[in-house]
């Protein structure tokens, strides 16, 4: 396997979860039903930050010097995600509570399913980038609806990254097979959290709009 069919195959297994979470009711269980301009763009804040704490983490962590130098770079665009859109807020501090998918990658332990993980984690983020930039394109706001694109911009050379690491990770089969399953677990653990949310508040999770 290379790491164009991985991608393939992550994107085909997860096929159901990723255009749900690529539906417009993917930002109203992030926003827990508050379509306001603050509210997405504290939703979009945090999980820029969390993410930036979790692969600053991996980056501390990591044995593989080539790996642990992917993860600080990615840390490092999170940052970056995290002070442009927060810089949209008043005197922003972000919320305590670790998003699901955080917590999934947080505890996800060794080099492939790291990798794993952060290749499912960016596939997920692709799909809520597109619902922040729809939302503020919505609301007449081209502006922020440009700086969401922009941010966009850093997924596929985060894909790129980490397919490149895993070619040079995965000697086995069963390596890329660790890796698949990180991947789906992180991209289902997102699903799992939509679910949860629009069940929540009562509404259907399943129709895509």
């Amino acid at each position: 396997m290379n790491a164009e069919q991985f991608l393939d195959r992550i994107r085909s297994d997860n096929d159901t979860a990723l255009s749900r979470l690529g539906s417009s009711k993917a930002l109203y269980a992030d926003t827990g039903g508050e379509m306001d301009d603050e509210t997405v763009l504290s939703a979009a804040a945090d999980a820029e930050h969390h993410a930036a704490v979790t692969y600053q983490e991996w980056a501390d962590t990591e044995s593989d010097d080539a790996v642990a130098d992917a993860f600080a770079e990615t840390a490092a665009e999170e940052r970056d995600h995290y002070e442009r859109v927060a810089g949209e807020l008043d005197d922003y501090a972000p919320g305590e509570a670790v998003p699901a998918i955080q917590q999934y990658l947080r505890d996800l332990d060794g080099t492939i399913e790291r990798l794993g993980g952060f290749v499912g984690r960016t596939i997920a983020a692709e799909k809520s980038k597109e619902q922040f930039t729809g939302y503020f394109v919505g609301e007449a706001d081209p502006q922020t609806a440009q700086l969401f694109r922009d941010v966009g911009g850093d997924l596929d050379p985060q894909l790129e990254r980490a397919g490149e690491l895993l070619e040079a990770s995965c000697e086995t089969d069963d390596d890329w097979e660790r890796a698949a399953e990180a991947a789906s677990g992180a991209i289902q653990t997102a699903y799992d959290a939509y679910t949860t949310s629009l069940e929540s508040m009562g509404v259907n999770p399943k129709p895509v709009c």
